[in-house]
């Protein structure tokens, strides 16, 4: 059993990383000398670095086009940037100069699509994956997207009550996903359990509010597996439980 500090580290952190370097005991990232940018702005300090943005959203890209081009996999990989890591202009200016779609996790952040939509910097069909917990601003604020006629504003479903609450404040046919609640890791310190639906129910959730309802239609499943991609046991036996749960809900959903 690891029990040391350093088997902690091993297993959070990976190293060497190609960003950072040593040059004359002053520590570089991407070649900018950070001691200098302490020393001009103080600390603690955090900034952005735009250009690796594109470098990540292009090699995920490249990784998906290059496994559906190996297994022909007729479907087209969708990047959506999570507006919650950083709402900041030139962010999201950046992410989005890549043919991206958006993820948002709170009512503010359908404030920041429409003023994106405004700016001519999105349009109706890009993806509106509207994830987490929605109290009722953030409901309202979709219901407001999906109104304007953004057809492609996709609300995940969190728990048994969004769907009612959503249809209580829109007439309009929109799409939908469900989030599948994720078994945690053993140990896993940050519960997250409590998000989304079990994956045994979500066939009957599907069945009982979803398949005869004529205003939404079944449009993805989500789920999240706390880890990140990491080759272990946990995470390929959560993977293989939500591939199944998939197949399960592709037999029967139609849309």
């Amino acid at each position: 059993m690891n029990t040391k500090y350093i088997d902690l580290i091993d297993q959070t952190y990976f190293f060497p990383t190609e960003e950072f370097k040593l040059e004359d005991k002053t520590l570089h990232f991407h070649d900018i000398d950070l001691m200098e940018l302490v020393e001009k702005y103080g600390s603690p300090l955090k900034f952005t670095y735009l250009p690796k943005i594109s470098d990540n959203i292009q090699r995920a890209q490249k990784w998906f086009n290059d496994a559906f081009a190996k297994a022909d996999y007729k479907a087209k990989y969708h990047y959506c940037y999570c507006t919650k890591s950083s709402h900041f202009k030139h962010v999201l200016d950046t992410a989005l100069s890549n043919d991206i779609h958006l993820e948002t996790s709170s009512a503010f952040d359908i404030d920041i699509i429409k003023k994106l939509k405004a700016e001519g910097k999105i349009k109706d069909d890009t993806y509106i994956i509207s994830n987490g917990f929605k109290r009722e601003k953030y409901i309202d604020n979709i219901a407001d997207l999906i109104n304007s006629g953004h057809k492609n504003c996709i609300p995940i479903i969190d728990n048994y009550e969004e769907l009612n609450l959503l249809t209580n404040v829109t007439d309009k046919k929109f799409k939908v996903g469900i989030r599948i609640a994720s078994e945690e890791e053993p140990k896993f310190e940050f519960y997250t359990s409590r998000l989304g639906i079990g994956y045994k129910n979500i066939l009957s959730f599907y069945k009982n509010q979803i398949q005869e309802n004529q205003q939404v239609s079944l449009k993805m499943l989500h789920f999240f597996i706390n880890t990140g991609i990491r080759d272990n046991a946990y995470y390929w036996n959560e993977l293989h439980k939500c591939l199944k749960v998939y197949i399960s809900l592709k037999k029967i959903c139609l849309h």
